[in-house]
C-alpha cells in the first residue's frame, strides 16, 4: 500500500532507541513511512538509519552533516516531504516519550474537515505526563501559561511536539523565514498556521519520559522560547486572534 502519511523522527545519538522505535511504527495497523533526519550522530545512528532503510522501502534517511538543532532538523524533513506526494506529515521523538500507538488516532483528526493541524496535547483535561521531575513539569506548564498569555493561541499545549500537519497547511508556511530552532521551534510552527486561520485540533497523549539517551533541554534553549513569543506578537501585529488575512501571505 502507497503511504499517505509520513513520521519524521529527527535523531542525535539514539541508537538505542531507533531500532524498537521504528519497530513500533511498522506494527500500528496505519500504512506510514519514516523518515529519519540524522545529525551525524557519533554514536552510529547514522548508520543504523541506513541498515534499517535497507531492509524496509517505508524507511528513508535524510543525513546532516553536524548536530544542528531540532527546528532544522524538522525544516530539512518537511522540505523533504513537501517533494513527494504525502498528504499528512508528522513530527514525532525518537524517545519514545511519543507513542506509536497513538499515530491512528492523529490520522483519525487529520482526516476531518476539522483539523488542519493535529496537536498532541500533555495537558488536555489533565496531567498526563510520566516520570518527569517536578521542576521540569512546572517548567512545561508555565511555559504553555506564558505562551498563551501573550500570543493568544488558546491551546493547553502549545510547546507540544508530537503533531501531525496536513500537506496545505504545511506548505502555505514560508519554511525558509523560520526562526527558531529550539523548543521554540513547535510554538512558532503552530503559531503561523493558527494565525493563517487554519483549524487546530488538540488530542490527549500521554508522554513518558526517555529512558534512554539524555534529554536535549538546555537554559538557551527555554531563553529562545520565552522571547520567540514576544516576536510572534509582533508578527502578528500585536493582535492576540488570527488575522483575517495574514502578513506572510
Amino acid at each position: 500500500m502507497t503511504a499517505e502519511a509520513l513520521i519524521i523522527v529527527p535523531t542525535y545519538n539514539e541508537c538505542d532507541n531507533l531500532s524498537p522505535l521504528i519497530r513500533r511504527i511498522m506494527a500500528q495497523p496505519a500504512v506510514v513511512d519514516v523518515l529519519i533526519v540524522d545529525d551525524n550522530s557519533p554514536d552510529g545512528t547514522g548508520a543504523l538509519a541506513d541498515t534499517i532503510a535497507a531492509q524496509n522501502p517505508r524507511v528513508h534517511v535524510l543525513h546532516r552533516k553536524e548536530k544542528d538543532g531540532l527546528g532544522r532538523a524538522y525544516l530539512a524533513g518537511f522540505q523533504w516531504a513537501l517533494k513527494r506526494e504525502y498528504s499528512f506529515i508528522f513530527e514525532m521523538d525518537a524517545d519514545f516519550s511519543h507513542d506509536p500507538a497513538d499515530i491512528p488516532r492523529f490520522l483519525e483528526a487529520a482526516q476531518t474537515p476539522t483539523a488542519d493541524l493535529v496537536l498532541g496535547s500533555r495537558y488536555s483535561g489533565g496531567i498526563r505526563v510520566i516520570n518527569w521531575p517536578l521542576g521540569r513539569l512546572l517548567l512545561s506548564l508555565w511555559g504553555g501559561f506564558y505562551t498563551r498569555t501573550i500570543t493568544g493561541m488558546p491551546f493547553s499545549d502549545p510547546t507540544g511536539g508530537f503533531k501531525c500537519f496536513r500537506r496545505k497547511t504545511l506548505a502555505s508556511i514560508d519554511l525558509n523565514t523560520v526562526a527558531s530552532n529550539g523548543y521554540s521551534f513547535q510554538i512558532e510552527l503552530t503559531h503561523r498556521a493558527w494565525r493563517r486561520g487554519f483549524t487546530i485540533a488538540e488530542i490527549p497523549i500521554i508522554f513518558t519520559d526517555r529512558e534512554q539517551g539524555t534529554s536535549k533541554m538546555s537554559r538557551d534553549i527555554a531563553i529562545e522560547a520565552a522571547s520567540m513569543v514576544w516576536r510572534l506578537l509582533f508578527q502578528n501585529g500585536f493582535r492576540r486572534h488570527p488575522l483575517p488575512t495574514d502578513p506572510e501571505a
